[in-house]
């Protein structure tokens, strides 16, 4: 059976920003869904221990004052969510992730600063990912327009009911996915770990494009060295003096 008519793991983390190293937790979701069986979704609000910024508030609508009255504490969350993501990826199911070299190097940053054994040290290379940003930029590289979750949904025509919630996010990239593979009967009819070999070349790829784009336009060239091309998470960093 083609893996997009199975079960799927939808996985999205709301933050405090967009650095992975920096930045913290503020909610996150897990959903398994598709296959013919029911939705399970679990949800976590967290209290990210920093200050949430407005602009981040804005996006996602927890407010520091929300995240420290209802928030669980954010090592209690980030050891909870990897071990739900390893017993998906051990159930055999694949992990949906929209940019997921953002969220997953994001549960991995904070794995390692609450002392929480990290998602790949658990389950290694039984990993497999499924990235609708990444597929959609191979198999449609020259559109117009924007390449964020909403954009996909209103594109391939899923229905995003609260954006920028994880619960919702994660639902409507697994429907995502769905579309994609079910259009592209090459990708629908890969297996989980050709397809996951190929999305890492693929994010190479356009990572790499997207870099030298920001290279050659006035205004933009100190972005290129922020560009990442690993996927589906960018490794610990060494620093010079063997510190993490």
């Amino acid at each position: 059976m083609s893996w997009h008519l199975g079960r799927m793991c939808g996985f999205d983390l709301e933050t405090t920003g967009v650095s992975v190293e920096d930045d913290r937790i503020v909610t996150a979701c897990v959903v398994r869904c598709g296959g013919h069986h029911p939705t399970a979704s679990a949800t976590w609000l967290a209290d990210p221990g920093i200050d949430i910024p407005a602009e981040a508030a804005a996006v996602h609508g927890i407010t520091t004052e929300q995240a420290r009255a209802d928030g669980r504490p954010a090592a209690e969350v980030v050891e909870q969510v990897v071990a739900a993501l390893a017993q998906v990826v051990r159930d055999g199911i694949p992990v949906v992730a929209m940019n997921a070299s953002f969220d997953l190097t994001m549960l991995d940053r904070e794995a390692r600063r609450h002392g929480v054994q990290p998602l790949t040290d658990l389950v290694g290379e039984q990993l497999r990912v499924i990235d609708p940003r990444v597929l959609d930029k191979h198999v449609d590289p020259y559109r117009k327009g924007g390449r964020k979750l909403d954009d996909l949904a209103r594109h391939y025509q899923v229905a995003l009911d609260g954006a920028h919630s994880a619960d919702a996010d994660a639902i409507a990239a697994c429907r995502v996915a769905w579309r994609i593979a079910n259009k592209r009967a090459d990708i629908g009819g890969a297996s989980l770990a050709e397809l996951h070999r190929w999305q890492i070349e693929w994010a190479r790829v356009q990572a790499e494009g997207l870099r030298a784009y920001f290279a050659r336009t006035p205004g933009k060239e100190e972005w290129a060295d922020d560009v990442r091309t690993e996927w589906p998470f960018i490794p610990q960093q060494r620093t010079e003096d063997g510190d993490r």
